[in-house]
């Protein structure tokens, strides 16, 4: 198993947005946060030979981590197609030998049934421009569908939200983790080259 840092530099290839609409939150996940997150799935036994599946999947950087330790499939899921396409290109960029597909859906009603034990990854949206707070929560009700473990960044002080909706649908939260996010400047409203903003990263077991 690579180290952390090693599997970040392998996921530094992997290109975001090139035209990201401010309606999805759409902003490429750290190569550094996605690695931590995989790493530490990995660790507890939720990567390797079982099916993940990437909600939002964007250009498929969380995806494309996970392809890179030992799953028997990866699918990556996301409604707009644009970077689906950036996603293929991505993949032969990184160049993974697992199978991933790429599925252009809604996430958060995704046409998925697995049978194989899953494994949810995901970076969702947290609702903060559109004044939506807990948008999340549909992601997670489909990773509680989806999948009997999962993995998913928040904003700040999500730890309550979390875990309340996780104790209401058969699910507990076994593993917590405070980190950040560097947002760069993308959209009109931004006023910083980039900016750092505190997230949580939470680890999911569903009944």
């Amino acid at each position: 198993m690579s180290s952390v840092s090693a599997l970040a530099q392998q996921l530094a290839v992997v290109a975001g947005f090139e035209n990201p609409r401010v309606s999805l939150e759409q902003y490429r996940t750290p190569p550094e946060l996605a690695a931590r997150l995989v790493h530490d799935a990995d660790l507890q036994g939720d990567i390797e030979d079982r099916l993940v599946v990437d909600l939002g999947t964007g250009t498929g950087m969380l995806a494309l981590a996970a392809a890179l330790r030992g799953p028997t499939g990866v699918v990556g899921l996301d409604v707009d197609i644009d970077p689906l396409r950036t996603a293929v290109e991505n993949r032969r960029r990184v160049g993974t030998a697992a199978d991933v597909s790429w599925v252009r859906a809604d996430a958060t009603d995704a046409p998925l049934d697995p049978s194989d034990r899953t494994t949810v990854v995901m970076n969702p949206p947290f609702g903060a421009q559109n004044d939506n707070a807990h948008a999340d929560r549909e992601f997670l009700a489909a990773a509680a569908r989806l999948g009997d473990v999962s993995y998913s960044v928040h904003n700040a002080g999500s730890q309550t939200f979390v875990e309340s909706f996780a104790a209401d649908n058969d699910g507990t939260v076994t593993r917590k983790f405070r980190t950040e996010l560097d947002l760069p400047n993308r959209f009109a409203f931004h006023d910083e080259e980039t900016r750092t903003i505190d997230a949580e990263l939470f680890r999911i077991e569903w009944d």
